[in-house]
């Protein structure tokens, strides 16, 4: 039997050197866990106050039942704690943890004791797939949440949409040509922001959460067992675009998403205003997580071009950025069906809402095409035009604040498309591999024109020199990302140099386990 403490903050790591050398952490969130773990039951899982807020703020405050009264941690005082909850009541987001008190799992809990271990072993046993999918709809379905509730709790079908839910997508342009260089984004005063960080969680409803999950179990359903282009370089990208809209902006000691930020901590009008508009309103981050899922959606295992070169049916109505285009158009078309109208009326309410939603991910996924050259010169000029103050072309006010607002959506999301280049050495290097794989088969199955052996090692230090290092730059100098940029342009630099000295030899090592892999199956 063993009793178990978590605490969330900084600390120090060192290795301890002497007979027997150990990895430790040091710290006062170290030793605040140690002390709460004296006041602990037995196999239980007990956390802190920060941990229990990291929690909440990820859209998991159901995984966390507060005790009944506080403890008394020695230095510290009075400290309110949490239980962590593997009950079934944490499992299924239709019921809220809150509501639960601090025995709800003692004499009640014994009799229903086996039928939770099981719901519980039932979620571990669920493959990769739908583990990815439960992930992605916990996240969309917070964001809904924040959405419902910037409408004050308003989530009823529009049937007066209807008319124009079909017409979208289908009045004789392609995606690529809805795009458009700068988004209005809807403006919330002071007081609504005040509002709504002081407002309780709203649920989105047992419906519309099944219909979610339907969704995102359909399109992850739809990713092809590519060895990068599938549904799990999607959740990653997710990832990413979830922890860069989560670091935009610090103002004082609060961040601009937090969801339990004391009022008192934040100046909600430059909230609203120094991250140009994107972090108060839930609708936008809604739509870069969900551009972040749908974005390969259908993708072929091979670049536009050789799309192009082979005449598919796709290249021939798009093209151009025929995999971007076709992703939104499959993921669009579905989202429309019926059997998603309550899902639908959580996303918006307004046609203004539905024709923005729409505009955001049309442009956040065309941003992901980052080989077309013409598109390439035209983001350059628009990140110019809306950051460059050498350029002479910067102006003020709520339209210059809406295109710099839509030109660090488009950066932020190609970021997270290229966010493995950017991260711990371990992490670029297997998908590193992965795109290596992907782009080898397409080779020995006759869709490329050269062996990407070849040329692997130097055009991956072209790819850091000539995009992805100015596009950490980018993100660092457009002044939104706080911490976040320094840690991408850190990671980067140093993915680069480690690539120098080891990436020949990885080339060959990548090949290897090709063939080994090639002549087994």
């Amino acid at each position: 039997m063993s009793r178990f403490s978590s605490g969330s903050g900084q600390v120090t790591a060192g290795v301890l050197r002497g007979q027997r050398s150990r990895f430790q952490l040091f710290g006062d969130t170290m030793n605040t866990a140690a002390r709460m773990e004296s006041s602990g039951e037995r196999n239980r899982i007990q956390i802190s106050q920060v941990t229990a807020d990291l929690l909440t703020e990820a859209g998991l405050a159901r995984w966390i039942i507060p005790r009944s009264s506080k403890i008394l941690v020695k230095g510290k005082g009075e400290m309110q704690t949490y239980w962590l909850s593997k009950s079934k009541n944490s499992i299924q987001p239709k019921v809220e943890a809150e509501t639960l008190g601090e025995g709800a799992d003692t004499e009640e809990s014994s009799e229903t004791g086996e039928e939770e271990d099981n719901e519980f072993l039932r979620v571990e046993r669920l493959n990769r797939t739908e583990r990815l999918v439960e992930w992605n709809v916990e996240i969309l379905s917070s964001l809904l949440e924040q959405v419902v509730c910037s409408r004050g709790g308003v989530a009823k079908k529009i049937q007066t949409l209807s008319r124009i839910e079909k017409s979208i997508g289908i009045c004789g342009k392609t995606v690529l040509e809805e795009f458009t260089p700068t988004i209005p984004l809807k403006r919330f005063d002071a007081e609504e922001l005040e509002r709504r960080q002081s407002s309780s969680a709203i649920d989105i409803g047992v419906e519309a959460k099944s219909q979610l999950r339907h969704y995102i179990s359909t399109i992850a359903s739809m990713y092809p067992d590519n060895a990068f282009h599938n549904f799990e370089h999607a959740s990653h990208v997710t990832a990413s675009v979830k922890k860069l809209l989560s670091r935009i902006v610090l103002v004082r000691e609060g961040n601009g998403l937090g969801a339990s930020i004391p009022k008192e901590s934040v100046d909600l009008v430059d909230l609203a205003g120094h991250s140009y508009g994107i972090t108060s309103d839930p609708l936008t981050q809604f739509a870069v997580v969900f551009s972040a899922i749908i974005h390969d959606v259908d993708h072929p295992g091979v670049p536009n071009a050789q799309l192009v070169k082979e005449k598919s049916r796709c290249a021939q109505i798009y093209k151009k950025s025929v995999a971007e285009q076709k992703s939104v158009d499959i993921a669009w078309d579905m989202l429309m069906e019926d059997r998603y109208s309550e899902l639908r009326a959580c996303i918006y309410q307004t046609e203004d809402d539905l024709r923005r939603f729409r505009q955001l991910v049309v442009n956040a996924v065309m941003a992901t095409d980052i080989v077309d050259k013409e598109l390439q010169e035209l983001r350059k000029a628009r990140w110019e035009t809306a950051f460059d103050s050498t350029a002479g072309t910067q102006d003020e006010g709520v339209e210059s604040e809406d295109r710099k607002a839509t030109v660090v959506i488009e950066h932020l999301i190609q970021a997270s498309d290229v966010a493995h280049t950017m991260q711990h050495w371990y992490i670029y290097k297997k998908w590193n591999e992965r795109f290596f794989m992907e782009c080898y088969r397409a080779y020995k199955e006759g869709r490329a024109d050269f062996d990407p052996s070849t040329n692997w090692y130097k055009d991956e230090i072209g790819f850091f020199d000539y995009y992805v290092i100015p596009l950490a730059r980018k993100l660092e100098s457009c002044g939104v990302f706080g911490v976040s940029s320094h840690e991408y342009l850190n990671y980067a630099t140093a993915n680069r140099d480690e690539w120098v000295r080891k990436g020949e030899a990885l080339v060959q090592e990548f090949l290897a386990r090709n063939r080994s892999s090639s002549s087994s199956s």
